[in-house]
């Protein structure tokens, strides 16, 4: 732990850090997931006690501005009343079935309707499910065995994907991790992020090999990087030429960028795209889905395996249902939009005042906050960052009541919520935390 880190959990004495102390018994490293633990800025972490708006309230009562959003499926903001009417009633008629339901019928149509790349859509309950089942089914349906991902880019902990990957991986500056065997990994391609040519140069050399390409079309878990439309089309062109599926990961962009989630934006068409986070509210709901034909290969119509008892779950399909109906309302991403690109002019605008070495952007209601001169567009960018510099920052801010993720390597979240007033006392915090920095 920094020093600053010393010093900020001290500050944090109370029920946050009894709390901590009590946790670090039962569960490992005090936490159910590791960027939580706030290892790498330091500190106690705050334990939530609720909820509601952009706002969060730690054990301690201490209100903040909530910049991380549950890492990005609350984009109505907290306990909405429409979202928690939906699920209220749901689990009036009872918790699980093990069977189908109308309303997930009604949810699947939903999401078909959306997304025009998805024909057909399975429901799981994770993000990490998704992925894993996206690759699996890829494989299933072309035979192949190898796959492509790139540097910094996270797909959940399958143990085929936890090779240089991002997001908690980055935080504690693991390329992969330990328990997976280098065998389990030896058909998982690793590529630069942004980088046309080695695209090009491994479908030269081995296309008719690969099963697919998996990737994030804006990254969020080394920090939100775009990718170009190049590096999209690119991958679109090689896949479609030499046979591989192209698998979108949207658990993070998909109606978080925008209502057709990075694949509109972008005006591509993956093959299979994997969905989570904002469709389901906030409850434990994922997808994955696209070409009717690639679906088909999914049992029981097919021999490609796949299956979960909580599988479109009735109180997490209300819960998505809920928040998808709301977000299509007129006008709903041009504001969204418009309140995050300010915050990060206003977050970059309040570093260069104060002479410090930040920039920010922002891609929808997702933004991103980097220790560097430049925006970065690569995974090697984002490593050359001022790491220590993001930790003395993050702590200036929670001091000032607005909550950024816990780490230099994720992107922040945004709700409807976070009106021009809330986003005006982020920047003010911002320029207050940049003055004490530079003094």
């Amino acid at each position: 732990m920094t020093d600053h880190g010393k010093a900020r959990s001290a500050h944090a004495a109370g029920r946050n850090e009894e709390l901590f102390a009590r946790a670090q018994h039962a569960i490992p490293g005090g936490v159910n997931s590791p960027v939580r633990a706030f290892r790498s800025v330091g500190g106690t972490p705050r334990f939530i006690s609720r909820a509601k708006g952009p706002y969060i309230w730690d054990a301690d009562g201490r209100r903040y501005i909530d910049l991380v959003c549950s890492w990005g499926p609350m984009i109505l903001g907290h306990a909405h009343p429409a979202v928690l009417d939906a699920v209220g009633r749901a689990a009036q008629d009872g918790l699980s079935f093990g069977a189908p339901t109308e309303a997930e019928v009604d949810f699947a149509e939903r999401l078909v309707r959306m997304l025009p790349s998805i024909e057909q859509v399975r429901l799981v309950s994770s993000g990490t499910e998704a992925t894993m089942s996206a690759i699996r089914l890829a494989r299933g349906a072309t035979g192949r065995s190898r796959f492509i991902k790139f540097e910094g880019c996270y797909h959940g902990h399958a143990d085929n994907l936890l090779v240089k990957a991002g997001s908690g991986l980055l935080t504690f500056g693991n390329p992969s991790s330990a328990g997976v065997p280098p065998e389990t990994t030896q058909h998982t391609i690793v590529l630069d992020y942004n980088d046309c040519q080695q695209l090009e140069d491994t479908f030269a050399r081995i296309g008719d090999e690969i099963a697919c390409v998996i990737v994030e079309p804006v990254a969020g878990n080394m920090n939100l990087v775009r990718a170009s439309d190049a590096f999209l089309q690119t991958m679109r062109r090689l896949c479609t030429r030499h046979g591989a599926l192209l698998i979108f990961d949207e658990v993070m962009t998909g109606f978080r960028v925008a209502l057709g989630g990075a694949q509109g934006l972008y005006g591509i068409v993956p093959d299979l795209t994997t969905l989570g986070k904002v469709i389901g509210g906030g409850m434990p709901l994922a997808a994955f889905g696209g070409r009717r034909d690639v679906m088909a290969r999914l049992a029981p119509l097919g021999p490609v395996y796949q299956a979960g008892t909580l599988s479109g779950n009735p109180v997490a399909v209300a819960c998505g249902r809920a928040t998808l109906e709301l977000i299509e309302q007129p006008g709903f991403y041009e504001t969204l939009s418009a309140n995050t690109a300010t915050l990060a002019r206003g977050l970059a605008a309040a570093a260069q005042r104060h002479g410090r070495s930040f920039c920010a952007d922002s891609v929808g209601s997702m933004f991103g906050l980097y220790s560097a001169a430049r925006i970065p567009d690569s995974f090697a960018a984002v490593m050359a960052g001022d790491k220590e510099a993001f930790n003395v920052f993050f702590h200036a801010m929670l001091d000032r009541g607005v909550y950024l993720a816990p780490s230099a390597f994720e992107a922040g979240f945004v709700s409807i919520q976070h009106d021009a007033a809330v986003m005006a006392e982020v920047i003010a915090a911002a320029q207050d935390a940049f003055a004490q920095i530079a003094a």
